[in-house]
């Protein structure tokens, strides 16, 4: 018996084939599978693959069977015959036909029977039979004032809705002898014009009954009037001083009353947006500006003064009279204060007049003018109030009294030169927008800080940046040039704090409309001064502490921005340039105690909400508080750079008469050193930076209490204060401060342990085994029995199939996809080439009319 052919494969056939010469002369369509070792005698079935023919052969595979369903799902491509009995050979022809007629019949009948309803049953509505309501015999009208109203009469129904016949009386046989001598019937048309014609007469008589009515209930009205009055004029005539009857009001006629005195509501003023403010105020600005260069020019003619005096009857309607006769009426000390040349009888009668005409007005006249003259006044009041203020600010109280000259009174010469030279005196209401620092130092220099406030002020609101596209810019260069300017006024001999304290309003104003813009402002301030400290660290070793322009700039910093933040872009710089200059600026003599001091403020200002612990701070006020103990080598604690244990300023705080203690004075540190000249008046800065450098420590202890290292932070301090500072020679404030700062800081020692490694060794993780299977039969699935062995094969199989099935289900899908994709591009494509074409057409037409246009033309 011979051996079974060998079946060969794929790889056996490329081999042999002329594609072989191909394969190899392109390596990228040839896999092989690499063998770990060889084995003598073995047969490897899959050494070579090839996997584009291997995906090519699957991709037509997939378009024959896969694409196909893919293209034919959700199509009824199929005509199903539904006859009755079409499939069904046991049933003969005949049979077929007449079931069929019978359900179409039926089909049909039920279709009509629907609405067919039953002859013999009589309809009704609401009792009534329908057969006689059609007849249209009621003869109610329309236009009548029955109780059933909005039921047509039979004739309007008859002649508006078809049939004019019903109302033609139908010709009887007894009428047949005088047809000749009647008159012929009415058209339609005429018996439409009958009817509205006796309808306009109904509605007329309706009319006159009703105003004959009511002149009827007008004449018993004031009867019923007369009457009641000639009834109270007895009653108050036979009773005497009692008071006159009157007929009681029942519980309606008080509520009508009431609720027609009631207060009405009145419309509230539309609330503006901030560019109609912005846009007011420059127009309030402006006009006044106009109104003061006019009276520079000594033009007084068009100057306005408030009416005096308003009385209850005026219009304000700005009707003037050539000449005001009238007399001013006034009360003083509860009497009637009356002008020289007036009589009181007059006045008397004057306002008798006044109060009869005031009782003839109704109720909601006299309310309507009463608030409309109110109104008036008060705009009026605003209007003057606000120039009042203006003019107050500007220093020009004495501009008012000026103005009160009338239009028709002649101003003489002098009076004329005295106020231009007063409205020359007065701040201009407008200013140009600075374009440089020159420009705001020019407008701002030789006015005094308050002058300076409303410059810098008037200029913002004429530049707003609602109002201009520009504007926006200007506004940010100002800020700008602000900040330099306060640096120059800090930078003055002696510095002009009260201008600058005036200008932060405005500069806060401006930080508002544009925070980005200030902060990086801010940003490039700081870091240019903190480089060139950086600068100055690298050469000379050191730096000098920060003048008093940087100090006013990190007090605008703590204005302007939110300091307790965890991080922000200008205060966290702050922060580090503050610890910077405690840490690397030395204190060699007494002004650099006032800068280090004014940092230590700052610093304490700026967490004084966030209560974030700065060691440089701790660090320095224990440096200038170890400046006024006298040389102890044993001091017992250690000061830390810029401070030293001995140096040339080792006792720089250190008070040298003890006579200043009795003769000094809490008072503010001076900015500058310039009046101290003696050695009493040195003591006395010594003991006022001491008695601040003491309040910062108390500030400091109430800062820190709730940290957990509070008493390891403060006990260099202690320890200074309680054995080595000589307070006994102190005034009493700092002796007080002295205390008051050794009972909050705790004098037993701390009961934390030293941090120390452990002694025991850790304990080792847990280390898991490695789990050994002797492995005998290499390649081959182990059993006992034969049906472990089958379950494993088939287990084996099945986990096989399995990873099969669902790689070929991931390939189906996404060939389908591709598929889906392709179909979308293609009908883009094709949609994008028939838009092209239609705009090439478009576009020849438009070629072609315009040319045609040309030629026309010429």
């Amino acid at each position: 018996m011979g051996k079974p052919p060998k079946k060969k494969n794929l790889a056996d056939k490329v081999r042999k084939t002329k594609t072989s010469a191909q394969i190899k002369n392109n390596p990228f369509e040839v896999k092989i599978n690499r063998k770990k070792f060889d084995v003598l005698g073995r047969k490897s079935k899959h050494d070579v693959g090839l996997p584009g023919v291997s995906r090519s052969k699957a991709i037509n595979k997939r378009k024959e069977t896969l694409l196909k369903e893919f293209r034919l799902k959700n199509k009824a491509n199929k005509l199903i015959d539904r006859r009755f009995g079409e499939y069904d050979t046991k049933m003969a022809p005949e049979d077929k036909i007449l079931k069929r007629f019978t359900l179409e019949r039926q089909r049909t009948q039920a279709r009509k029977d629907l609405y067919n309803l039953n002859e013999d049953e009589e309809l009704t509505h609401y009792g009534q039979s329908l057969a006689e309501i059609e007849k249209l015999t009621d003869a109610v009208d329309s236009e009548s004032d029955s109780e059933e109203k909005g039921l047509l009469s039979a004739e309007l129904t008859a002649a508006h809705f078809g049939g004019g016949g019903l109302l033609r009386k139908k010709p009887s046989e007894d009428d047949d002898d005088g047809k000749e001598g009647r008159e012929k019937p009415k058209t339609r048309q005429e018996l439409i014009e009958e009817l509205i014609l006796k309808s306009k007469q109904e509605k007329r008589e309706r009319q006159a009954q009703k105003e004959e009515a009511q002149e009827l209930t007008e004449k018993l009205d004031q009867e019923w009037r007369s009457i009641q009055r000639l009834m109270a004029h007895k009653a108050s005539r036979a009773e005497g001083s009692e008071e006159p009857l009157q007929p009681k009001l029942d519980d309606y006629d008080v509520m009508v009353r009431e609720l027609g005195f009631e207060m009405k509501a009145q419309p509230s003023e539309k609330l503006k947006t901030a560019e109609e403010l912005a846009r007011e105020e420059r127009e309030r600005l402006q006009r006044l500006e106009a109104d003061r260069q006019k009276r520079m020019l000594g033009d007084v003619g068009e100057t306005t003064q408030a009416p005096s005096h308003l009385s209850a009857d005026d219009l304000n309607d700005g009707f003037i009279l050539d000449k005001d006769d009238r007399k001013t009426l006034s009360y003083q000390d509860g009497k009637w204060n009356v002008q020289e040349g007036e009589d009181e009888e007059g006045v008397k009668d004057s306002h008798e007049d006044d109060a009869e005409g005031d009782d003839e007005k109704d109720d909601d006249e006299e309310d309507e003018e009463e608030e409309e003259g109110v109104e008036g006044l008060s705009d009026l009041d605003s209007e003057q109030g606000s120039g009042a203020d203006d003019e107050e600010e500007d220093g020009g109280e004495e501009d008012g009294a000026e103005q009160t000259p009338a239009k028709d009174e002649v101003v003489s010469q002098e009076e004329r030169k005295v106020m231009q030279e007063a409205a020359r005196a007065e701040l201009p209401y407008t200013f140009k927008a600075p374009e440089s620092y020159t420009d705001l130092k020019a407008m701002l220099q030789g006015h005094t800080s308050e002058q300076q406030c409303l410059i810098v002020e008037r200029t913002q609101k004429c530049h707003h940046p609602s109002l201009a596209v520009g504007n926006k810019t200007k506004l940010q260069k100002l800020f700008g040039f602000l900040l330099e300017y306060v640096g120059e006024l800090a930078t003055q001999s002696p510095p002009e704090l009260t201008t600058i304290n005036a200008l932060i309003p405005q500069i806060y104003s401006l930080c508002q409309l544009f925070p980005d813009a200030t902060c990086k402002e801010m940003q490039t301030l700081l870091s240019d001064n903190a480089h060139s400290m950086e600068e100055t660290i690298e050469v000379k070793g050191r730096a000098a502490f920060p003048g008093l322009d940087m100090l006013v700039y990190l007090k605008i910093v703590a204005l302007l921005f939110p300091t307790s933040d965890f991080r922000h872009p200008v205060t966290t710089p702050a922060f580090l340039y503050i610890s910077q200059a405690l840490t690397k600026c030395p204190v060699v003599s007494l002004e650099g105690t006032l800068s280090g001091l004014l940092l230590c403020c700052l610093a304490v200002e700026f967490v004084s909400l966030s209560r974030r612990f700065i060691p440089e701070l701790i660090n320095f006020l224990l440096g200038l508080l170890h400046l006024a103990v006298p040389s102890d080598p044993c001091a017992g604690y250690r000061v830390v750079p810029p401070f030293r244990q001995q140096g040339k300023a080792r006792e720089l705080l250190l008070v040298r008469d003890p006579e200043a203690s009795y003769s000094w004075r809490k008072k503010p540190l001076p900015l500058t050193l310039t009046n101290i000249l003696t050695e009493l008046q040195r003591d006395h800065y010594r003991l006022s930076v001491l008695h601040t450098c003491l309040d910062l420590v108390k500030r400091c202890t109430a800062l820190y209490r709730e940290l957990p290292s509070y008493q390891q932070i403060f006990q260099p301090i202690r320890t200074l204060l309680a054995k080595h500072l000589p307070v006994e020679g102190y005034p009493t404030p700092l002796q007080v401060l002295h205390r008051e700062i050794l009972e909050d800081l705790p004098e037993s020692p701390s009961q934390h342990a030293p941090l120390v490694f452990e002694k025991k060794k850790p304990i080792p993780l847990k280390l898991l085994e490695p789990k050994i299977v002797e492995v005998l039969d290499y390649g081959k699935k182990r059993g006992s029995t034969k049906e472990e062995k089958e379950r494993e094969r088939l287990k084996h199989k099945y986990k096989r199939e399995f990873k099969g099935a669902l790689r070929e289900i991931r390939k189906d899908t996404r060939f389908l996809a591709q598929t889906k994709l392709s179909d979308i591009m293609s009908r883009d494509a094709e949609r994008k080439r028939k838009v092209k074409e239609l705009y090439g057409s478009l576009a020849t037409q438009e070629g072609e009319w315009k040319a045609l246009k040309r030629k026309t033309q010429k």
